[in-house]
């Protein structure tokens, strides 16, 4: 609208210019060459711009009334965006409960109903008809273990029980592999510093379970496929580092929360991923991380049967039982440990 007034206006002036240049032209061509001849000037030989003006405003007012006049164009807009409230109300309409059920009363507690007596007429309620669970399949939410408030770096003390039973879980480890698989052994990362956790901490905002910190203080991850690996083909130990950088990524890969129970979903950002199997394929839906939980410490990994839940209650009795497999040769999930060449392998038991 604006445009076509601005197009008018112009469109205006410049046909008032070009008149203007023209009367000057045509007036200087018949001017007499002596002032004696020029001929005296009659009131009627006034200014004839008064019909050059009113041209101007009717051309003006024409391009304002075709401004105002809808176009075909615009009747079609106008057309969808009454078409499209139409189709929107209905949307509305189909998906809003009905009133009755808006207002039924709640059902009495089972058992809280008093029996009718001997002999007495029984009258039975009708019960209102099924229907879909609206809350099914729950909404999904940003995860809020996925967006941790700040928090200070603190070095949190371990409990002495905790770590002294680790260790010692530890040492049967290290004696079996240095005897029986040493190029396994050698793959063991060095220990890790306490502050070191305590940044990762800070940064996922999480508390990293005692036996999980006593752990990583003896081996900071793997360099190959460890102790751990009882799958088709192994498992490393992730470092506190690759655990805080595995922590963001899933976080930002999968940043929703369907429901209260992490062990349901694919990922939940109070989990702490602590093993990596690197033959797991995520679009089948197959986890690649077993993860710790940071609230009661259990240890979980998908089995690609079951999904992912928790295995072991805790860190400590992952080790236990690694250790109590190695001497023993007991089955861990199913998988019993070989040495081939010096290296640690994991055969399933069923084979």
């Amino acid at each position: 609208m604006l445009k076509l007034v601005r197009l008018a206006l112009t469109a205006a002036i410049l046909t008032a210019i070009a008149v203007r240049l023209r009367r000057r032209s045509r007036v200087s061509r018949e001017r007499p060459e002596s002032p004696a001849a020029r001929p005296e000037r009659s009131p009627k030989m006034g200014p004839r711009m008064g019909p050059v003006w009113a041209a101007i405003a009717a051309i003006v007012a024409l391009t304002l009334a075709a401004a105002l006049i809808p176009t075909e164009a615009e009747h079609a807009a106008e057309e969808a965006w009454r078409a499209y409230q139409v189709e929107q109300a209905a949307l509305t309409a189909e998906h809003a409960l009905p009133a009755e059920l808006e207002r039924l009363p709640m059902a009495a507690p089972t058992g809280s109903a008093t029996p009718a007596p001997s002999g007495a007429p029984v009258t039975r309620t009708p019960q209102p008809i099924p229907t879909i669970d609206p809350t099914w399949p729950p909404a999904e939410i940003p995860d809020p273990n996925c967006s941790p408030a700040q928090r200070p770096v603190t070095v949190r003390p371990i409990d002495p029980k905790v770590k002294r039973a680790v260790d010692r879980q530890w040492r049967r480890i290290e004696r079996w592999l240095q005897a029986n698989a040493p190029r396994t052994y050698m793959t063991l990362g060095p220990p890790a510093r306490a502050r070191t956790i305590a940044v990762a901490e800070s940064q996922m905002g999480v508390d990293f379970p005692d036996d999980l910190r006593a752990s990583l203080l003896r081996h900071n991850g793997s360099r190959g496929a460890s102790v751990f690996g009882f799958w088709s083909h192994g498992a490393y130990a992730l470092s506190i580092r690759e655990i805080r950088d595995t922590w963001r990524d899933m976080c930002s890969w999968e940043r929703t929360d369907i429901g209260t129970d992490p062990a349901t979903e694919y990922w939940n950002g109070r989990m702490i991923p602590f093993l990596y199997f690197p033959e797991r394929d995520p679009e089948e839906l197959e986890a690649e991380y077993a993860v710790v939980d940071s609230t009661g410490g259990a240890v979980g990994w998908d089995d690609t049967v079951s999904g992912m839940e928790p295995r072991l209650r805790s860190t400590y009795a992952l080790l236990r039982a690694v250790a109590g497999a190695l001497e023993l040769g007991e089955e861990v999930d199913g998988w019993r440990p070989a040495v081939r060449r010096g290296v640690l392998r994991w055969d399933y038991a069923q084979q």
